[in-house]
């Protein structure tokens, strides 16, 4: 199991969620590799609204149903490891923001495998 207290770097990657690789979902692809990468975890956000550099405004309201609603992956690990996976994100991401930022961890616990 990783363990990851104090300093460390936060990846956020804001992209669509129509956005694929290969036929699949972008962030299901990006939560892989970062699997694959060995990184401490990856969490996938869903938004309600937002808008990017397209400033076109997606949303969940029933009047104006979008199919392509905001996403956030978000990834936290050591800084050597998040940069380190920084070349895979721009082989994947062709639309979208990916934006560094410091953070300190404070608790990372996992389950016990016997649960």
């Amino acid at each position: 199991m990783t363990r990851l207290t104090g300093t460390a770097l936060r990846v956020t990657i804001f992209i669509g969620e129509s956005d694929l690789w290969h036929h699949k979902p972008l962030y299901t692809e990006i939560v892989h590799r970062a699997h694959r990468a060995g990184l401490a975890g990856a969490s996938v956000f869903r938004g309600i609204e937002g808008f990017g550099a397209s400033s076109l405004v997606h949303t969940h309201r029933l009047l104006s149903l979008s199919e392509d609603l905001p996403v956030a992956v978000v990834i936290v690990d050591a800084g050597d490891k998040i940069r380190a996976f920084l070349p895979q994100l721009d082989e994947l991401v062709a639309e979208g923001l990916a934006i560094l930022d410091d953070c300190e961890v404070i608790r990372y616990v996992g389950r016990e495998k016997d649960r």
